[in-house]
């Protein structure tokens, strides 16, 4: 509801684009007790990867349908680090964050993709890899991810501290705070 479909993928960034090389990529997941678990891109390459084909949303009304991915499920990369945590923080190369409950990253769809269409995602949209969270408005689907910090609690980030709705589901509509 109150989106229109469109055939581009537009680039729409809260800053600069980051330029990350896969050679120093890493992304840290952070559990309930400080530890840090790291993958690199050669790491990632080794996770189990899957082809994917979803609709994405943005909170600017556009939807592209069928798009697709490549990339490793979160819970692949999660495992029983998730089993105590109640929600994400996902932190991303230029200080971008937006938080998730656990089950939308663990019980539902949710992917660290690398390749768009086919290609290597390229840095205007997230590349070397993002994190997709189809079911959610797109900005929860934090481009140049790095970070997954386990919390007990619920951290906003920073669209969510600007007004933005705290769990964005674009079936109900939920752009905005009060939503």
């Amino acid at each position: 509801p109150g989106q229109h479909e469109t055939h581009d993928f537009p680039v729409l960034s809260t800053g600069p684009t980051p330029q990350v090389d896969r050679s120093t990529w890493a992304l840290n997941i952070t559990d309930l007790e400080g530890s840090v678990t790291r993958w690199n891109w050669p790491d990632l390459m080794r996770a189990p990867s899957e082809d994917f084909t979803v609709d994405i949303h943005c909170v600017t009304k556009w939807s592209r349908l069928d798009t697709t991915w490549r990339g490793v499920r979160v819970n692949a990369l999660l495992g029983k680090l998730a089993d105590e945590a109640e929600y994400a923080l996902i932190r991303c190369y230029g200080g971008y964050t937006t938080n998730l409950p656990m089950g939308d990253l663990v019980d539902r769809d949710a992917w660290i993709a690398y390749k768009y269409e086919g290609t290597d995602l390229k840095p205007p949209h997230g590349g070397p890899a993002r994190l997709v969270v189809p079911h959610l408005y797109l900005w929860k689907s934090a481009k140049w991810i790095n970070g997954i910090e386990l919390r007990r609690d619920d951290q906003p980030g920073f669209w969510e501290t600007h007004g933005y709705h705290a769990y964005g589901d674009p079936w109900l509509e939920q752009r905005y705070a009060g939503d």
